[in-house]
This record gives C-alpha cells, sequence and structure tokens, in this order.
C-alpha cells in the first residue's frame, strides 16, 4: 500500500518504526497538515495521529464499528508493537508498553486495499482542515483561542460507525462541530459523513482537546492564520 513509505517494518513485522522525516511527509503530503509540531526540526515533533489510525487499518482492516482513542504522543522513532491476530480490543503500544492508541472494533473486516486506500486518504485529508478551516470559526463563535506562541490542539478520538462495508470508493464530508470551553480547555467535536456513490454510508465524530485557551484575538489569529498558509503555500511550491 501506499503507506509504506511512512514507516520502517514491513507488513508482517511485529514492530513499526516512524522518523520524523516519515511522520511529517505523512502530514504535509496525505493530511496537507501543516501543524508545526509535525514539522521535522520542531522540538515537539510528534508522529501524526492519522497515520496510527491509517496503519491500523492498513494492516487489520475496517470494521463496521471502531473506535480509536488516542492516549500519548509517539516521539520520532518509536519501536510500535503492533499485535498479531488482536481481539476486537487491542492497543498499540512501545516496548515498555506505554500505549498510545487504544482500538476498539465490531464485525468482520474489510481488507480490500483500494477501498481502504480510499478510505484513509479521504479522512486524513479532511482531518488535516482541523485549522485554520474548522477551527477558527469555532473559536470566533466562543470568543477563545489557542496560545499562538504555544499552539496545543490534542487529538482525543475518533471513531465511526458504517451501515455496510460494500464499498467502492468511499469519501468524507463534513456535518457538524461544536465546542465547548471549561476555562483554559475546549472541548471540540466534528461529525462526519461517509459517503460512497452519492449516498451515506456510514456517520462519524472527530473529537479534540484545546489547552491553553485564552480571549480571542483577531490579530493573533490572522497572523497564526497567515503563517500556516505561508507554510503550506511554500511546501506547495518546493
Amino acid at each position: 500500500m501506499f503507506l509504506q513509505q511512512f514507516y520502517t517494518g514491513d507488513d508482517s513485522a511485529s514492530t513499526v518504526s516512524i522518523s520524523a522525516e516519515q511522520g511529517s511527509g505523512f502530514a504535509k503530503t496525505i493530511s496537507n497538515d501543516f501543524n508545526p509540531i509535525h514539522d521535522i526540526d520542531s522540538k515537539r515533533f510528534c508522529v501524526p495521529g492519522d497515520l496510527l489510525f491509517a496503519l491500523v487499518l492498513e494492516r487489520y482492516g475496517l470494521s463496521q464499528q471502531m473506535r480509536f482513542e488516542f492516549s500519548g504522543m509517539v516521539s520520532a522513532d518509536t519501536p510500535l508493537v503492533m499485535p498479531d491476530s488482536p481481539a476486537d480490543q487491542f492497543e498499540i503500544a512501545d516496548a515498555r508498553e506505554k500505549t498510545y492508541l487504544k482500538v476498539s472494533r465490531a464485525g468482520d473486516p474489510l481488507q480490500d486495499q483500494q477501498v481502504l486506500e480510499s478510505l484513509i486518504k479521504n479522512y486524513v485529508f479532511f482531518s488535516g482542515q482541523n485549522f485554520p478551516h474548522i477551527l477558527v470559526p469555532l473559536m470566533a463563535e466562543k470568543n477563545v483561542m489557542i496560545n499562538p506562541q504555544r499552539p496545543l490542539v490534542i487529538y482525543e478520538s475518533m471513531s465511526l460507525e458504517l451501515e455496510t462495508l460494500a464499498l467502492d470508493q468511499p469519501s468524507v464530508e463534513l456535518a457538524g462541530t461544536s465546542l465547548e470551553v471549561d476555562g483554559k480547555r475546549g472541548n471540540a467535536e466534528f461529525r462526519f459523513s461517509l459517503t460512497d456513490g452519492g449516498k451515506i454510508v456510514g456517520t462519524g465524530v472527530k473529537t479534540l482537546i484545546l489547552s491553553g485557551l485564552r480571549e480571542y484575538q483577531q490579530e493573533a489569529i490572522d497572523l497564526m492564520v497567515a503563517t500556516y498558509l505561508d507554510n503550506q503555500a511554500r511546501h506547495c511550491e518546493a
């Protein structure tokens, strides 16, 4: 599958690792995500959560009901243990048994690689649009914003439920958003529809945690957005 360039270890390997170059490459070329925490030279670099999601689908397939709970940020070159023949609930952890992702699923998995690639590419591109396209309007509505000097947005979870696995080229469309603010913390929810052949075949929810919230300042937001879009444009020109 197209993911092989973004991790080290083959399909049968019990352990895989992701370098900063591989994680950053996935974020920028597949997710269109230019969050600075995925920059190769970032001191806080972490592997994109969507890459972990993609690896799970590539290796274990797509079930009609799935939930992904992220419980830690993966640093570059961390060996990740991929369980053999996992049950309906399993974890992705490192050699020290530190868990980074909890997966639960129900139903027999679909293993069609073309369908999986279509879903992965469509979902992670949708997911990569968090900032500025979805989050900025939500923050403006609630009169809050993340810290411009140290923006912290944590990928908490994603769940999906499909009506059928008889899929061809599934795609993802935003269905609704919300942001609940509690002091300096915010809980964002992005609801999405899964469509195939012009019909809705499933639904899903992505949740994020926003930390260090403060009063909304348009000038600071404009600068953050401009910097983000400039990084995106420079990558496209390279």
